[in-house]
């Protein structure tokens, strides 16, 4: 039996990576390593439907166990690499064996940042794992008190809202930048968020480091920020961020810079290893510069580019970055990178509700489009940055003008 491929790694890059690889023809041995136990679960709404019930378990599996045996992939879960070893193109596993491969994919993705403090008391959070929102939920069903999430990131922002609206906790999100979603959304669907989050009832401390997280009294939980204000707390979660799962790469001698370095087929700087998903650090199409995408559809993207390069059938890695975020009953979707000095033209009124915000380059090229809301203006703006297609500032902002007109001249 041929060495095939080995990937390490088992949501939704590794996953897609596999699938991807048996739609496309390929026949040697694909092996799939997951530290963690149990089948690979979506991971999107353990923030949202998980939590409050409105998704079961039954539906967080990304495929079901008879997908792996009926496409011949090896799923081996609760076991970890604990070395790659290019010279001889094999990996080491936590059980002791050694595995030999043709092509390696690294889809390790990304981990909580650790907390810089001292040791946490009992009921500080990360979500990651099924487990983790299982036990989220848990304590939430059972304390009276309030909840603190460190962290104004989409994912701790859709913490809170769970939190607020179906707990109906006391929330109070705490950011050390001066905006929320400093790194994922521009400054003006920042405010909004804000608005909402507000309107909500939770609390925001922006602008706001944490100095510490010490025990309370009883259950209770001190957060202490930087001004020595401290807010007493029966919960609190981190969603200070990620970072990504790097080590075995850094060790095996592949390049990395704050994600795993490939190139536009998803390559490392070793011919036969493939870094995917979170962990990856990649060229972005018309950019001069590199980036980390921390979401799904990325993780999709690179996965069948992966593939492709696998079967010999290379395609470059070309897609427009895109994500998504639900919360408080609103959707917000983002196409393109949003960078400073952006211009920003408003479509549709923002009272409504329902309303985007294209954003430009200082040639006037369209860079990226937020839409609240607005999902069938979001696939069309993907569609107008594939294409390298711009409307003029004007145009984008009048509602009555026909964007999808652009696309058929």
């Amino acid at each position: 039996m041929s060495a095939g491929t080995v990937i390490i790694g088992a949501s939704h890059a590794g996953v897609t990576c596999a699938a991807a690889l048996r739609e496309a023809g390929y026949t040697d041995r694909i092996l799939l390593v997951s530290e963690e136990e149990g089948i690979p679960c979506h991971r999107p709404p353990l923030s949202k439907g998980y939590m409050t019930g409105a998704v079961s378990a039954d539906s967080l599996p990304l495929k079901s166990a008879s997908f792996y045996q009926e496409d011949n992939i090896d799923l081996l879960t609760g076991v970890k690499v604990t070395a790659v070893n290019p010279g001889q193109k094999n990996v080491v596993l936590s059980n002791g064996k050694i595995v030999s491969y043709n092509y390696l994919v690294l889809a390790t993705g990304s981990k909580p940042r650790p907390w810089h403090g001292a040791d946490l008391p009992e009921h500080v959070y990360t979500l990651r794992t099924v487990q983790d929102a299982s036990n989220i939920a848990r304590r939430a069903a059972s304390l009276s008190g309030a909840v603190v999430v460190i962290g104004g990131g989409y994912v701790g922002l859709e913490l809170a809202a769970t939190l607020r609206t179906h707990f109906k906790k006391e929330v109070h999100i705490v950011e050390m930048a001066p905006r929320l979603l400093r790194r994922a959304a521009s400054a003006e669907l920042s405010e909004y968020v804000a608005e909402l989050h507000k309107k909500a009832g939770n609390f925001l401390h922006l602008s706001c480091p944490v100095k510490a997280i010490n025990a309370g009294h009883k259950t209770t939980i001190d957060v202490v920020l930087h001004d020595d204000t401290v807010i007493n707390a029966e919960m609190v979660i981190l969603g200070t961020g990620i970072v990504p799962e790097q080590t075995l790469a850094g060790e095996a001698g592949l390049a990395c810079q704050d994600g795993i370095v490939v190139d536009k087929f998803c390559k490392t700087s070793d011919e036969f290893i493939f870094a995917i998903g979170d962990c990856s650090r990649f060229p972005v199409a018309h950019h001069a510069q590199t980036l980390r995408l921390e979401c799904v559809q990325n993780a999709m993207d690179q996965a069948r580019v992966a593939a492709s390069v696998i079967v010999g059938e290379a395609k470059e890695y070309a897609a427009v970055p895109w994500f998504w975020s639900d919360q408080l009953g609103v959707k917000f979707q983002t196409a393109g990178i949003i960078e400073d000095g952006m211009t920003c033209v408003v479509r549709g009124e923002k009272s409504s509700g329902k309303y985007a915000l294209f954003h430009f380059y200082s040639n006037g090229r369209l860079g990226a489009v937020e839409t609240i809301n607005q999902p069938a203006l979001h696939m069309l703006a993907r569609r107008l940055l594939a294409a390298e297609i711009s409307p003029d500032m004007q145009q984008a902002g009048d509602v009555q003008f026909d964007l999808k007109g652009l696309i058929g001249k």
